[in-house]
């Protein structure tokens, strides 16, 4: 991590705490548990609010194609940073909350969604607003991975039933400043398949 990538997310998180989770970037252990489970084979993937660039960077190294990634930041400065490292990706200078309704996604399928958003500083109508335009533009199997350093999901209950969704820890680690743990969140339907799938013995996509 860079000394001015630390000073930059700080100064950011200062600005707007709401929409950024952390004071400092990820490190290297949440990085590489936030992108598990995914690779070459995912597709392209929807990073919202990836900031200085830490997941993103673990997303190339599990084999996913610059030109795949989806980068939707709010910040411009980070948006104008992100196109510099990134030139092949696409960086999109919007509001997460506004997927669903700024329709720029018609020509893409998802396979993963990673999100840095601050959810635990949101209310519960601006997460399932952001729950809701990415699940419209993941494909079926698809999954959301979210970072909190919260005890819990920080998508409530009232949201995943509202949205029909299901959510699981995928693990946390006490080496990130601070604590961090990972929710896959996914369609409640897609894990009646899967859970049926593995009851047949039928290997698992």
């Amino acid at each position: 991590m860079l000394i001015t990538d630390a000073a930059s997310f700080f100064l950011a998180w200062l600005r707007n705490p709401r929409t950024i989770s952390a004071v400092t970037p990820s490190g290297s252990r949440v990085s590489a548990l936030m992108t598990q489970g995914i690779g070459p084979a995912t597709g392209p993937v929807m990073e919202l609010g990836p900031g200085t660039g830490v997941f993103t960077y673990s997303l190339l190294q599990r084999g996913v194609r610059e030109e795949d990634l989806t980068l939707v930041e709010l910040s411009a400065d980070f948006a104008a940073l992100l196109r510099r490292r990134f030139p092949k990706a696409r960086v999109l200078c919007l509001d997460a909350m506004r997927i669903e309704q700024a329709n720029v996604f018609a020509d893409v399928s998802f396979g993963a969604v990673v999100s840095g958003l601050g959810f635990r500083a949101m209310r519960p109508l601006e997460i399932r607003a952001i729950l809701s335009g990415a699940f419209k533009n993941l494909r079926s199997g698809g999954a959301f991975h979210q970072i909190t350093y919260g005890p819990r999901c920080p998508v409530p209950s009232q949201v995943l039933d509202l949205l029909k969704l299901a959510e699981v820890r995928i693990g946390q680690t006490i080496w990130n400043l601070p604590p961090a743990s990972v929710y896959r969140i996914s369609r409640r339907e897609d894990c009646i398949i899967a859970s049926g799938s593995q009851s047949a013995g039928l290997p698992v996509a």
